[in-house]
């Protein structure tokens, strides 16, 4: 006899175990089905996030940089740290252990919630059951007046550089290093890309990143993508916009790659290569053909505005459906399907959203862009302040980079909050904060601010929006 639920949750990850805790929560039936097997050959819940994603690059990002400080920071501070050296496959064990605690503690969070977890492949029959296909397996039914599809996303692979997790490796394999290659080829200039060179080229990899794109992170603001830009390339990472890889081909432990440029065809050598050129959805053998439940063009669950698909009382969140590939969207989007299958009338905004990418200095936004402001037409007056006029970054040897605050020339109302340097996820956050609750930029400029910390300069930012920064000289008005 199959089991029945209120609610049942396919996928473990950021969205599918959040949403799963909250339905708990309200005092729903909810079980929740995860198949991803962990480093220990257990399943591990958390998803891409928790396991190989989002999590175990942080440790690495930290690592590296702490590493990257004792060598080059140092200094200045009246440190001397002679025969430095770094230990890669402790710096490993250490982000595994993480993970592990992380993962361990969705288990203990859904034994405290009362989530139901079950071992397995789930798949979405006709009349909202579930199929659950267990490792030696067996199958049994679930019964289910509610489904939530949080089947998450897999590393695009592409024809020419066919991953063999050894010598050309996605971005799970370039997680597990166990000593630095020499040359190290990164395809693709995204999030990924860029934050898993800047690991291990901190450790002394010689990094090329090839980008197929002419331009430099289309989707960040044009003035930081262009100040990133600079940074990165002076920290050692060359990048090459307009490098189309065509081809590789792996001799003994090094792998040659073939792309074109500007310069035409061109070759180079390296000891590993990480092909980091985005992610796509995972519906592989996830919705029987009498399901119900529609794909779009690109291959993502079809759902409306509040995560529903075609057929009633199926929704689906997170990576698998339309919008950003972010665990935070996820996480969100399965709370407010959770909400509404209690009755409640959430919803989220999707337009604050914020972005990050974890390099040093960090890069993140919320908002629109200037750019793609000034495309819809619409007026602005920007504001922009240095990190180099901080003095708060000044004592902690971090001044790179700035804050960028865009507000309607005709309103006043924030637009968009963009910023290169020391904590920018911390600081767009509270520019986050603000425009939810419909800031101006004189509303901001009228905030007391603590001194001397980095936030100031969100506040010197949005003073300068009108011409009223204090510790910058304003821009003059045209």
């Amino acid at each position: 006899m199959s089991q029945k639920f209120d609610v049942v949750v396919i996928g473990a990850g950021p969205g599918g175990y959040v949403a799963a805790i909250r339905a708990a929560q309200l005092g729903l039936k909810t079980a929740c089905i995860e198949k991803y097997v962990g480093k220990e050959g257990k399943i591990a819940l958390g998803g891409t996030c928790l396991n190989v994603g989002c999590i175990p690059s942080k440790a690495l990002l930290d690592s590296t940089w702490k590493y990257h400080e004792a060598h080059e920071g140092f200094k200045v501070h009246g440190i001397e740290a002679s025969g430095v050296t770094i230990d890669v496959p402790t710096m490993i064990a250490r982000k595994d252990q993480i993970v592990r605690n992380l993962t361990g503690g969705v288990a203990a969070l859904f034994k405290a919630n009362g989530v139901t977890s079950f071992e397995g492949h789930g798949k979405l029959l006709a009349n909202k059951q579930v199929e659950v296909t267990g490792r030696d397996g067996s199958t049994e039914i679930l019964e289910a007046t509610n489904v939530i599809i949080a089947s998450g996303s897999r590393p695009v692979e592409i024809p020419p550089a066919p991953i063999d997790q050894n010598v050309i490796v996605d971005s799970t394999g370039a997680l597990d290093f166990q000593s630095v290659p020499k040359r190290l080829g990164v395809i693709g200039a995204g999030v990924i890309g860029l934050e898993l060179g800047s690991v291990w080229g901190r450790l002394g990899a010689e990094v090329t990143v090839l980008e197929a794109l002419d331009k430099f992170l289309p989707a960040a603001d044009d003035q930081v993508a262009k100040e990133a830009l600079k940074i990165l390339t002076k920290q050692g990472l060359k990048i090459r916009l307009g490098a189309r890889v065509t081809a590789t081909e792996i001799n003994g432990s090094e792998v040659t790659v073939t792309f074109t440029d500007a310069n035409g065809e061109q070759k180079e050598t390296y000891d590993k290569l990480i092909v980091a050129v985005g992610r796509r959805p995972v519906t592989t053998d996830l919705l029987a053909a009498d399901s119900g439940v529609d794909l779009d063009e690109r291959g993502y669950i079809f759902v409306d505005d509040f995560c529903a698909t075609s057929v009633p009382g199926v929704y689906a969140v997170g990576d698998v459906v339309r919008g950003l590939m972010l665990a935070h969207k996820a996480m969100e989007e399965g709370v407010v399907v959770a909400e509404r299958i209690a009755g409640h009338k959430a919803q989220m905004n999707y337009d604050l959203i914020p972005g990050v990418i974890y390099t040093h200095p960090e890069i993140a936004w919320v908002g629109k862009s200037e750019q793609s402001l000034k495309a819809e037409g619409v007026e602005v007056n920007v504001g922009v302040a240095p990190f180099a006029a901080s003095g708060r970054a000044m004592a902690a040897n971090d001044t790179a980079g700035f804050v960028k605050i865009i507000a309607d020339a005709k309103t006043d109302r924030v637009l968009g909050v963009h910023v290169i340097g020391p904590s920018a996820a911390e600081l767009v956050q509270q520019g986050a904060i603000a425009m939810e609750f419909g800031t101006s930029a004189e509303d901001l400029g009228m905030m007391v601010f603590s001194h001397p910390t980095l936030s100031e300069q969100l506040h010197e930012a949005a003073l300068a929006v009108n011409g009223h920064a204090i510790h910058i000289a304003n821009r003059k008005k045209r």
